[in-house]
């Protein structure tokens, strides 16, 4: 495990992801993914975690590890058409993942996904949390629309308003 890292995940407090998200930013991240939902019968989740705990780390779980882990917590992949997308931000790695279900994996190739973790964190690099989150989710919601897009023969529901909050680990 190197130092480094260890560090920052140990200087993480809790409070500071809050600021760099926090209510305005949240309801701005919510208002996006409600807005994508119209157009789309996938489900966007966003998650976004200050740090790993001590146990994670000492294990080496990396970003990937982690989000595919809150995939399956948040249950991403509890969608009809298996078409969940969760939007995983670890602060204290600076790091943004991408997890899609596998009705998306061979529809969306990979430096599409790719894309769009380097708009969200073109945006963050520069501080602007709440306009990288908002483009993220709009950039993916695209993905979404080409591939599931609502008004075809199987709609669909049209998601869990609830859903859209972004969850804060």
């Amino acid at each position: 495990m190197p130092a480094l890292r260890f560090l920052r995940h140990m200087a993480s407090i809790p409070w500071h992801t809050r600021l760099l998200f926090g209510r305005d930013t949240q309801e701005a991240l919510e208002q996006a993914v409600a807005r994508a939902r119209r157009t789309h019968r996938g489900q966007i989740r966003v998650a976004i975690e200050g740090a790993l705990n001590p146990r994670q780390l000492w294990q080496g779980m990396s970003a990937r590890a982690r989000a595919l882990q809150v995939f399956a917590a948040l249950q991403v992949w509890d969608t009809e058409q298996n078409n969940g997308v969760l939007v995983y931000i670890l602060l204290a790695d600076r790091a943004v993942e991408i997890i899609a279900d596998r009705g998306l994996r061979e529809r969306v190739r990979t430096a599409e996904w790719s894309a769009v973790v380097e708009l969200i964190t073109d945006h963050f690099r520069e501080r602007r949390f709440r306009d990288g989150g908002i483009a993220g989710i709009e950039a993916v919601s695209v993905l979404l629309a080409r591939h599931f897009p609502r008004g075809s023969a199987v709609e669909g529901p049209a998601g869990n308003a609830d859903a859209d909050r972004p969850t804060l680990l």
